[in-house]
């Protein structure tokens, strides 16, 4: 069954870092969205795939990004309002 979900994390570390890993782990799950910066610490994220896709990937979204000091992680669910044509991105 697939699933949607928003995720906003606050980090301390360098925002590229974040877009690379959070794009290769959505690569790595079959997903697809988007990552887009708010504010010089704040992300949001919204991925859309198989719901063990996404359990998998907010796993490795614990656990990885906490390695650039996660600050905050919330978690939502989401409803897809565009196609993402299967795709990931990183909107600057």
């Amino acid at each position: 069954m697939n699933q949607c979900v928003r995720v906003t994390i606050i980090v301390e570390g360098t925002k590229e870092s974040v877009h690379s890993f959070v794009k290769e782990q959505a690569k790595e799950c079959a997903l697809e969205g988007v990552v887009q910066p708010l504010s010089d610490t704040k992300v949001r994220i919204i991925a859309c795939g198989i719901r063990d896709s996404i359990d998998t990937f907010i796993d490795a979204l614990h656990t990885g990004v906490a390695d650039n000091t996660l600050d905050t992680m919330e978690v939502e669910p989401f409803m897809k309002d565009r196609d993402y044509r299967g795709v990931f991105r990183v909107i600057e």
